[in-house]
């Protein structure tokens, strides 16, 4: 006897409820007039390190910001993050390798969304499980670094299909480790035409203004719809 029809049903169960779940956030953040950035990436991509220097130049412009972040243990990136000056808030998963909406939902219980301007989600550092599981973000980014080559995008194309904005983090290392920005760029081509594809270094400060002003422009789009 097969036990892939009841995994399956499992399965479809579990994200079900997941996407009602994602559903009500999603009303909840735009109520609060909150905008929800999730980040996605491989360990070691580099996405904590971004999102602290990007969470400090936004509160260093006046803008309020917070975090949830997301492991299977320990607090480390969480407490990298507090780096940036903004609340921050740790969901340990323990054997989960994704961030799920109720998850979410715990995490921000007794926040007033209402008095920021943007929450950040990091995810656990995962290329496969997360692209399944809506948080009730407005924009979902993958992050790729250029030490784990020019083919990711092709290796999970799920997650690249289920973002908005693909990163490529720690650009000044693109010479050294001999990282082909055409050979990617075309790789991004073949499994999601059309996304944007942005550059960036936490090291240098490349292209993080050039995020910045992307996420306000999405904030800014969001409000007014």
């Amino acid at each position: 006897m097969t036990m892939t029809p009841r995994i399956v049903e499992i399965r479809q169960n579990v994200l079900k409820k997941n996407d009602l779940l994602a559903r009500e956030l999603r009303e909840r953040f735009r109520t609060a007039g909150v905008y929800v950035v999730n980040l996605v990436s491989a360990p070691g991509a580099g996405k904590t390190t971004a999102l602290t220097e990007l969470m400090r130049r936004l509160a260093g412009a006046g803008w309020r910001v917070a975090a949830v972040v997301g492991d299977l243990a320990t607090d480390n990136d969480a407490e990298r993050l507090r780096a940036s000056g903004a609340a921050v808030r740790q969901i340990t998963t323990g054997t989960v390798c994704h961030l799920e909406a109720e998850m979410v939902a715990r995490a921000i219980e007794g926040w007033d969304l209402g008095s920021l301007d943007f929450l950040f989600i990091e995810n656990v550092g995962n290329l496969v499980c997360p692209a399944s599981y809506d948080l009730g973000e407005n924009e979902r980014a993958v992050l790729f670094s250029v030490t784990e080559g020019e083919d990711k995008p092709e290796k999970y194309p799920t997650l690249i299909n289920s973002a908005d904005l693909a990163v490529v983090t720690k650009i000044d290392l693109a010479e050294a480790v001999g990282f082909d920005r055409r050979r990617f760029q075309e790789a991004v081509e073949r499994v999601r035409p059309g996304i944007e594809v942005l550059e960036i270094s936490a090291r240098t400060g490349a292209g993080l203004d050039r995020w910045l002003e992307r996420l306000l422009a999405g904030r800014a789009a969001a409000r007014a719809r």
